[in-house]
C-alpha cells in the first residue's frame, strides 16, 4: 500500500497522507514520497492547483515518533518541506483530524487550510524535545499572532477547530463529509484565474525578506539542536505527549 495517494481532479492534483494506522504520521518513506510528488506537480503545467490531506482519522500526527525515538532521523525527508514551498501552484491544506507538530508545519507550508470539525491543532516540539525546523515559529505567528503563537509552542496544548477558525489558523470550516468536496471546488476556483499572475502573487507572498530571514533562523537552530538529539530522551517522552494528547481530546 502506498504511503502516499495521487489522484487528479481536473487541473487539481489531490495528495493524501496514507498511513492511517499510525494517524499518517511522518516516516521517512512518507516525506520522501511527499517531496517527489510536489517536484512533479511543480513541473506539471498541467497542474492547476495542489490539495494535501490525510487519511482518516487524522490529518498527520507529526514526524514518527517512533522511527525517530529508534534512532532514525526523518526530519529532512528529501526535501519535502522545501518542495512545497518552492511549488509554484496554490496549495490548500484540507485538514481532517489531529493537525500536530510537523504535521502542523505541513498544513502551515500550504497557502490556505481549511478544515473539518474534526481537526485539532497542536505544536508539541517542547514536550517531545525536537526543536522546530520547518517552519513553525516563522509562520505559526504570522498567521495566528505572536501570543496565540507563543502558546501554542510553549504550553502543547491542543486547539479544536472553532477556536482555530476564529485566531485565523484556518480560513474556513466546513463539515467532515464535504471537506475534500470543498477543498477540490476551492482550488479549481482558484486554478481558474490567470496562471501566471497567480504564481506571481504567490511568489510575492513567499519571498518576503522578513518571512525567509525567520525562516533561516529557525533552521539554524534546528541544524545545531539536530547534532545534539537524544534518542532515548525522545523514546521516554513519547508517551507523555501521546497521554497528554488524548486527555486533552477527552476534555473538549
Amino acid at each position: 500500500m502506498s504511503v502516499l495517494l495521487r489522484e487528479r481532479r481536473g487541473a487539481v492534483e489531490l495528495l493524501t497522507l496514507n498511513r492511517p494506522e499510525k494517524r499518517n504520521a511522518l516516516s521517512s518513506e512518507l516525506l520522501q514520497a511527499l517531496g517527489s510528488a510536489l517536484r512533479d506537480v511543480a513541473a506539471d503545467s498541467g497542474v492547476r492547483a495542489v490539495v494535501i490531506t490525510g487519511a482518516d482519522p487524522a490529518f498527520c500526527a507529526g514526524v514518527d515518533l517512533g522511527e525517530l525515538s529508534g534512532g532514525a532521523r526523518p526530519l529532512d525527508g528529501d526535501g519535502a518541506v522545501v518542495a512545497m514551498r518552492e511549488v509554484p501552484q496554490p496549495t490548500i491544506a484540507a485538514v481532517n483530524g489531529a493537525c500536530v507538530t510537523g504535521g502542523l508545519e505541513l498544513a502551515l507550508n500550504c497557502d490556505i487550510r481549511i478544515a473539518s470539525e474534526r481537526a485539532r491543532f497542536a505544536d508539541t516540539h517542547a514536550r517531545v524535545g525536537v526543536h522546530p525546523g520547518w517552519g513553525m515559529t516563522a509562520i505559526l505567528p504570522r498567521v495566528v499572532g505572536a501570543g496565540r503563537a507563543k502558546h501554542m509552542s510553549l504550553s502543547g496544548d491542543y486547539v479544536d477547530a472553532d477556536a482555530a477558525l476564529r485566531m485565523g489558523l484556518i480560513s474556513r470550516l466546513v463539515e467532515h463529509a464535504s471537506l475534500i468536496d470543498t477543498a477540490v471546488a476551492l482550488a479549481e476556483s482558484i486554478a481558474s484565474a490567470d496562471s501566471s499572475t497567480l504564481q506571481a502573487i504567490k511568489r510575492i507572498y513567499d519571498e518576503d525578506s522578513a518571512l525567509l530571514a525567520a525562516l533561516a533562523r529557525e533552521r539554524a537552530g534546528f541544524e545545531t539542536a539536530r547534532l545534539m538529539l537524544d534518542p532515548a530522551a525522545i523514546a521516554g517522552r513519547v508517551e507523555g505527549v501521546k497521554a497528554r494528547g488524548r486527555e486533552q481530546a477527552g476534555a473538549s
